[in-house]
C-alpha cells in the first residue's frame, strides 16, 4: 500500500474540498471497523436502523473480528485497510459509515491505497473521535468532504433520536441541515467568522502533527474541537501542542462539542478558555457534537459561518451533492 505524502505549503488557505452525492434509497452502504470491535448486538441494532432509511447495508469482512493479539483492534492492521480500500473502490457502494471509534486508525491508514482510492472518487464517509485520524487523511490525500458523525454501533447512535436524526438527514436530505447547532450553545468568545470547517478530536488531531501528509496549517479555516476522557491538564498539553506546532495559525474560529469525562466542565472551560481565547477570533461552546449525550453531524470540508452570539454553525452550502 503506498504512503503517498502530498505537497505542503504553510501559507495556504483552506478551500473548499470536493463534495461526494448524497444517498438516495436503496443506496448500498458499507460497515467498516478501522478502529476497535464492536459488540455484534450494538451492530445488528445499528443496520437496522441504516435498513429503516431504506438503505442497504454491507458489512466488511473484518468488522465483527478481533485481532488475536490486541483485543482493543477489531483485526489485524492489514485486513481493516483492506477492508476500506475494497469499501471505497467497489463501484456499487455509495458511502462507508464505521462501526465504531475506539483506538486503531492510526495503525492502518498508512496501509490503505491512496491512490485507489483517489480514482475511485468521492464517497460519504462517516465516524468521529478515533476515526479523525481517516478525516484528516481524507482531506489531505484525497482532497474529500467527509462526515464527521456517529458510528451505527456507538450508543450515542443507537439511543439518541436527535443523534440519528442528523445523520440520516445529513445523508438522504442534506439541503435540510444547513444550520447546525444545539441548544446548549453559547459564545466562549463573541464575534462572527466565516471558514473552511475542519477538525474532531483534538487529541488525535495532536498526534496527527507529525504525520505522512499531515496538514501543517489550519489557515482559513473553522477548527471543530472535542475530546474524550482527557483530564483538564491533558487537554493544556493537547491544546498547548497544536499551538506551538503552528497548526492554529490564522484559524478563523473555533466551535467546541462535548468534552465528556474530562473533568467538571467547569475546569475544563477554564483551560479552553486559556489555551483557545488568545487566538483573537470567535469561539463558541457546546455546539452539540462529539462524545456528549447527542453527536450532531458535522461536515469537514466545506464553507460555513460560525456566529459564537447565536450559537450557529451554518453551511453556505449542503454537505452533499
Amino acid at each position: 500500500m503506498t504512503r503517498d505524502a502530498v505537497t505542503r505549503d504553510e501559507g495556504a488557505v483552506l478551500a473548499p474540498l470536493v463534495r461526494p452525492r448524497r444517498l438516495r434509497p436503496g443506496a448500498r452502504v458499507a460497515i467498516v471497523a478501522p478502529s476497535g470491535p464492536v459488540p455484534d448486538d450494538r451492530l445488528d441494532e445499528g443496520l437496522e436502523i441504516l435498513r429503516s432509511w431504506e438503505l442497504d447495508p454491507v458489512v466488511m469482512p473484518h468488522v465483527r473480528g478481533r485481532h488475536t493479539r490486541f483485543g482493543y483492534l477489531a483485526a489485524h492492521d492489514g485486513d481493516r485497510a483492506r477492508d476500506l480500500t475494497a469499501a471505497w473502490c467497489d463501484p456499487s457502494v455509495s458511502a462507508v459509515i464505521c462501526a465504531r471509534g475506539g483506538y486503531g486508525a492510526q495503525r492502518m491508514v498508512d496501509r490503505l491505497d491512496w491512490t485507489a482510492i483517489r480514482a475511485a472518487g468521492p464517497k460519504v464517509f462517516v465516524g468521529y473521535s478515533d476515526v479523525t485520524a481517516l478525516h484528516e487523511a481524507f482531506a489531505a490525500r484525497a482532497g474529500l468532504v467527509t462526515l464527521h458523525g456517529p458510528m451505527i454501533g456507538a450508543l450515542t447512535f443507537l439511543k439518541d433520536g436527535a443523534t440519528r436524526e442528523s445523520l440520516r438527514a445529513t445523508l438522504l436530505e442534506p439541503e435540510s441541515v444547513l444550520t447546525l447547532g444545539a441548544a446548549t450553545a453559547r459564545a466562549m468568545v463573541p464575534g462572527r467568522a466565516r471558514g473552511i470547517t475542519l477538525g474532531g478530536c483534538a487529541s488525535m488531531l495532536a498526534a496527527d502533527l507529525s504525520s505522512p501528509a499531515a496538514r501543517v496549517s489550519a489557515r482559513g479555516g473553522l477548527l471543530l474541537l472535542e475530546d474524550v476522557g482527557e483530564q483538564d491538564y491533558r487537554l493544556d498539553r493537547i491544546l498547548t501542542q497544536l499551538l506551538r506546532s503552528g497548526l492554529l495559525e490564522g484559524v478563523t474560529g473555533v466551535a467546541l462539542g462535548s468534552w465528556a469525562e474530562c473533568g467538571p466542565y467547569e475546569e475544563v472551560r477554564e483551560v479552553l478558555r486559556d489555551r483557545l481565547g488568545g487566538l483573537g477570533v470567535p469561539v463558541v461552546e457546546e455546539l452539540g457534537f462529539g462524545h456528549g449525550e447527542t453527536n450532531l453531524t458535522m461536515p469537514l470540508g466545506v464553507p460555513a459561518v460560525l456566529d459564537a452570539d447565536a450559537g450557529t454553525l451554518t453551511l453556505e452550502e449542503p454537505a452533499l451533492l
